[in-house]
C-alpha cells in the first residue's frame, strides 16, 4: 500500500492541482500553495512531488500549446485521474472520522494560541 498512500505535501499538490484546473503548472502550483498556506516551497519540491504523483497514478499530465509569452516553450498541465480523486477522498474521510471521534471535552477551552 505504500505506493498508494499521500504524504502531506502530495496531498496539498494534488489538491491544488484541483484547485487550479485546468490550468494547473508547476509554477502555478507552487505560487498557489504559497498564496493559500504561507509556506516557503521550492519548485523543486513541487515537480518532484507532481511526478511522484504520476508514478502512483493520481496525476495525468500533458504539454499545452506552445505560447509567445513563454518564448515558445510549453506548459505541462496536470489533472487529477479517478485514482487522485478516491485518494482524495479517503484521506478526507480519514481525516474527518479520526476528527469527529475526539471527545467535545478534550478540546474544550483550548485556544488557537496554543494556550
Amino acid at each position: 500500500m505504500k505506493g498508494t498512500q499521500l504524504g502531506e505535501f502530495e496531498e496539498l499538490v494534488l489538491l491544488i492541482v484541483g484547485v487550479l484546473f485546468p490550468e494547473a503548472y508547476g509554477l502555478s502550483i507552487r505560487e498557489e500553495i504559497i498564496g493559500q498556506t504561507k509556506r516557503k516551497v521550492a519548485i523543486g519540491a513541487v515537480h518532484s512531488s507532481l511526478s511522484r504523483l504520476q508514478e502512483k497514478g493520481f496525476l495525468k499530465s500533458e504539454l499545452a500549446e506552445a505560447t509567445h509569452e513563454r518564448g515558445g516553450r510549453r506548459k505541462r498541465l496536470f489533472t487529477i485521474t479517478a485514482s487522485g480523486k478516491r485518494a482524495l477522498e479517503r484521506n478526507h474521510e480519514l481525516r474527518n472520522g479520526l476528527y469527529n471521534q475526539i471527545p467535545e471535552i478534550a478540546l474544550k477551552g483550548l485556544s488557537f494560541s496554543g494556550t
